[in-house]
């Protein structure tokens, strides 16, 4: 990457789940020094605040088998308008989560800037459920499907187009939870995953290597969003989450990942979700969160 104007946006929202706390995670992420951090790349650094998040009850909807529909389908308009508005403003878009619901908003933002937009989601889940398949009405399950499209029309047309994403454009990195249904999604779609399975078989290296010929090379992308789920990482090094899952990315594979991401060039926008500092241990998780941030936008050991 050249040096770049880089806009953080941060979206306090916990609507996606039933977990307080991860809408603390963008104040966690400031306190662990990210604004610093990028401007010590030589980077420079524009803090456009927080997206106003509107209250919401908590329940899960009979009709929709979703929780807080409204309020997250509102939050995710007004990012989108912001991620579109900096973007286009010639700004790398830096979104602070915040659940993971906020990709919805994110990707709205961007997609239609682009004719062919690729997408890696460096995560534990597939984030691929419906209001069909989800066990639990969180939304925060249901981010990548509807950017392609599959869902409630108020989460699949977020400023006024579908989808946002093609399935075969998209890369998950570190899946070890995924629901039946989105297996089965997975299998129709072709959608290309590297399970925690083929980290350990291949090593990251050979993965993001695959990656980035996969997206560059056989898909075309023009473009290529970030979408990094700290519960990607195994919650050793990452206490802070909602949703940990055990056999996780390690803390110095997740630096080879960023790293190799910011040698490529490939990276146009990314966003960090799901620190919740009511579950970290002195704020370990941000610090992370802000150390990949450093690999992903430059820095290096020498």
């Amino acid at each position: 990457m050249n040096k770049l104007n880089i806009s953080i946006i941060g979206v306090p929202m916990d609507h996606g789940q039933n977990r307080r706390g991860v809408d603390m995670g963008p104040s966690a992420i400031r306190y662990a020094g990210v604004v610093e951090r990028i401007e010590s790349l030589g980077h420079t650094v524009t803090d456009e605040g927080d997206i106003l998040i509107g209250p919401a009850d908590g329940t899960v909807e009979y009709a929709t088998n979703m929780r807080n529909l409204k309020a997250i389908t509102d939050a995710s308009t007004a990012l989108g308008d912001k991620v579109h508005e900096v973007a286009e403003a010639g700004n790398f878009p830096l979104v602070l989560g915040g659940d993971h619901s906020i990709a919805i908003g994110t990707l709205s933002g961007i997609s239609e800037r682009h004719e062919n937009l690729g997408v890696i989601w460096y995560d534990a889940h597939a984030d691929m459920n419906t209001s069909d398949t989800s066990p639990s009405g969180n939304i925060h399950g249901m981010p990548l499907a509807a950017s392609f499209g599959l869902g409630h029309e108020q989460l699949t047309h977020i400023r006024g187009y579908s989808p946002k994403v093609k399935p075969e454009n998209i890369v998950i990195i570190g899946a070890r939870s995924v629901d039946p249904g989105e297996r089965q999604l997975i299998k129709e779609l072709g959608i290309r995953v590297y399970s925690m399975h083929e980290i350990d078989k291949m090593g990251m290296s050979a993965v993001i290597e695959d990656t980035l010929r996969y997206l560059k090379e056989e898909r075309k992308t023009d473009a290529v969003h970030l979408s990094l789920d700290l519960d990607g990482i195994d919650p050793i090094y990452t206490p802070g989450v909602g949703t940990p899952v055990p056999g996780g990315i390690s803390y110095r594979e997740s630096h080879l990942a960023m790293e190799m991401l910011h040698d490529a060039g490939i990276i146009t926008s990314a966003e960090f979700v799901e620190v919740n500092p009511i579950l970290d241990e002195k704020n370990r998780t941000a610090d992370v969160a802000v150390a990949l941030m450093g690999s992903l936008f430059g820095e290096k050991l020498l």
